[in-house]
């Protein structure tokens, strides 16, 4: 008993340490970019899109070195070359060179997302452990990890804290990396590779072989829409705390002004809670309705920041949209994660993962990233003075960026309950304890 609840433990501080590094910085790039750099809607989105260029390839090919070598290894490297990539952006100031930069940081990082996934699974399984059952009260930990990020870049960077560029978040997020790196080299379990099967093929060799899951008509269409949710996933991430700091709609000196990043925070707090209630809805409802609900939800999320404004009633739209993000965003990435564990062979789980990666955080991400950029570029930045709303300042258009955002969330939550075909089995997941 002793010995699991220290293997739990070493988890959930790898699971906290993972999603530390990016809440640090990711939530405020937009501020950074727009206040701080005056770059235009065009060049952020060209610049937020790193993650989903990074997640084109990289996560499927660190899958594969994962699923022949030593898992944890692979994943310690990956997060100490990210550490060191990170401390050379504050840098940098024009757009393109910290493109490239922040590009090579996140062909170090967005593999570990899906390694941690993996990794977790198997350790879990290795002790006879439901990963459905067990992880998600471990990943939890993730979610704590991003808010302390969060409330601590806060900290830094406002003026009631310490006032320091938001640059600093690199940094933060370099030193919580290298810390993450020793504790995989030292204490987390070592993944060993599987055995050497004589005569493979090059696609096994490869580990390309999971790329094969889209020869079934389900896991095809399952793939289909994690990129096209994947358009919507980081959406309010690049531009949530850049809305709540615009001091045009919120003030300087207001409680949403002035809070903006730990008021965002609650999204991950409420994150929090719905990942301990996943193994709940997946047994009682099964894949297909958790991830329309994901869905419907993201149309809820958008539309409420479209409605609100710097009043009470505004505030409170602003807060139930953050509680909103947390159904949204656990019920299509965590619950995604275990459908591909309990759909796949376990000797490609690792490159599925990297596949599941690839489809949402890779061509979905670049898409949505880079035509939202060119949407805001185009019609929501007149004079290149972003307005949130089509017109000026003076006289708004009642359609803003959020309306446009939450339209196509809704139509792709309408093809997803037409198309997607899936026959629940409740017995499939077992006993649910925390």
């Amino acid at each position: 008993m002793e010995a699991n609840k220290k293997l739990k433990l070493k988890l959930i501080v790898m699971n906290f340490l993972q999603f530390f590094v990016w809440g640090s910085w990711m939530i405020t790039l937009a501020h950074y970019g727009y206040s701080e750099k005056h770059w235009n809607g065009g060049e952020f989105g060209l610049v937020f899109s790193t993650m989903g260029f990074a997640s084109l390839i990289m996560p499927t090919l660190f899958g594969v070195l994962a699923d022949k070598w030593k898992a944890n290894y692979v994943y310690a490297i990956l997060h100490l070359l990210f550490g060191i990539t990170m401390c050379f952006l504050p840098l940098i100031d024009a757009p393109m060179p910290f493109f490239w930069v922040l590009l090579i940081a996140m062909c170090f990082y967005m593999p570990t997302i899906g390694l941690d996934n993996s990794i977790g699974f198997e350790i879990l399984k290795k002790e006879g452990k439901d990963p459905t059952k067990y992880f998600p009260p471990i990943r939890v930990w993730g979610t704590v990890g991003f808010i302390v990020a969060m409330w601590l870049t806060n900290l830094f960077t406002k003026d009631w804290g310490f006032g320091q560029s938001i640059n600093i978040s690199f940094i933060i997020a370099a030193i919580g990396a290298i810390c993450l790196s020793l504790f995989s080299f030292i204490f987390l379990p070592t993944i060993n590779k599987e055995k050497v099967v004589k005569n493979e093929s090059w696609i096994d060799k490869l580990g390309l072989r999971a790329f094969s899951l889209f020869k079934q008509k389900k896991m095809a269409i399952f793939f289909i829409f994690s990129l096209l949710l994947g358009g919507a996933l980081q959406l309010t991430n690049a531009y949530g705390d850049v809305f709540l700091a615009d001091e045009n709609i919120f003030p300087i000196g207001g409680i949403i002004n002035d809070l903006s990043t730990i008021i965002l925070s609650i999204s991950q707090i409420s994150e929090a809670i719905f990942i301990l209630a996943i193994p709940f809805f997946m047994k009682k409802f099964g894949i297909k309705k958790v991830m329309l609900l994901s869905m419907l939800a993201w149309v809820l999320r958008f539309g409420l920041l479209g409605l609100s404004d710097n009043s009470g009633l505004g505030f409170g739209l602003i807060v139930l949209s953050c509680i909103i993000y947390g159904m949204a965003f656990d019920f299509f990435n965590i619950s995604g994660a275990l459908f591909v564990e309990k759909n796949t062979d376990s000797k490609i789980r690792s490159s599925a993962q990297g596949v599941f990666m690839l489809m949402t955080n890779g061509i979905g991400a670049v898409c949505g990233n880079l035509i939202a950029g060119q949407v805001i570029r185009i019609w929501f930045e007149p004079n290149g003075i972003r307005t949130w709303n089509i017109g000026s300042f003076e006289h708004p258009v009642f359609l803003n960026i959020w309306f446009v955002f939450a339209a196509y969330a809704l139509i792709v939550a309408i093809l997803f309950a037409i198309i997607f075909r899936y026959k629940h089995n409740p017995n499939e997941i077992s006993e649910i304890k925390h």
